[in-house]
């Protein structure tokens, strides 16, 4: 895995973005990330969708690599760590997680995080529904009631269409930025991009295997 930066100033406070779906705030020691979605494939193939077996398993291991890298203290997951109801993906990050006893965790609570209180504290998982370190605020989704406050958020899976030669298109994930926020771009490949809802001021920081676009 080859982890590409693009170093960026909000507030005064320098941001890295990362060409592996993350954010790490060196300040806070923190590595910011969105839209996990642990349990959906397990999800799917409940209700007998068939699905690789190794979808959660390699979101996991870029996750791991990027808190070796770091050198990460934090791990702050804006919504969306988990997908559905309890299944065998909750047992494969249980073991995962056991890795760093270190590591605080903490969740600001999406819409798809409906995991009983009991198992978040057995993952020791912190949760709330919005934390603000200054000079920021990390809800799931962005939203006026959140005017004057510089919010980062996820939720949406932000992309962008890309136009080559002749009438050839493609989708890539990106981080969204404009003057009162950012939103994140889903961490787990398992998920769809949404190339439509794009803010009106936003910067777009596209990205590849091995580069970071700015438009």
């Amino acid at each position: 895995m080859k982890i590409v930066t693009e170093h960026i100033t909000i507030l005064n406070e320098e941001l890295v973005l990362t060409n592996q779906r993350a954010i790490y705030w060196n300040k806070e020691s923190a590595l910011i990330l969105s839209d996990l979605h642990i349990g959906k494939t397990a999800h799917f193939r409940r209700h007998g969708i068939p699905m690789p077996d190794d979808i959660l398993q390699k979101d996991l291991l870029r996750l791991e690599e990027l808190i070796s890298h770091f050198e990460v203290k934090t791990l702050l997951i804006v919504g969306d760590l988990f997908h559905a109801e309890t299944n065998t993906d909750m047992k494969t990050f249980k073991k995962w997680l056991a890795q760093f006893e270190d590591l605080y965790l903490v969740l600001i609570k999406g819409n798809h995080d409906r995991l009983s209180k009991s198992l978040m504290d057995d993952f020791k998982i912190h949760t709330t529904f919005n934390l603000a370190i200054e000079p920021f605020l990390f809800i799931h989704e962005h939203n006026k009631n959140y005017q004057g406050k510089f919010t980062i958020s996820g939720h949406t899976h932000p992309g962008v269409m890309i136009k080559g030669k002749g009438k050839q298109k493609f989708n890539l994930p990106c981080y969204q930025i404009t003057s009162n926020q950012i939103i994140l771009p889903a961490f787990s490949l398992f998920t769809g991009l949404n190339t439509r809802d794009i803010p009106n001021d936003a910067q777009c920081y596209a990205f590849t295997d091995s580069s970071i676009f700015k438009f």
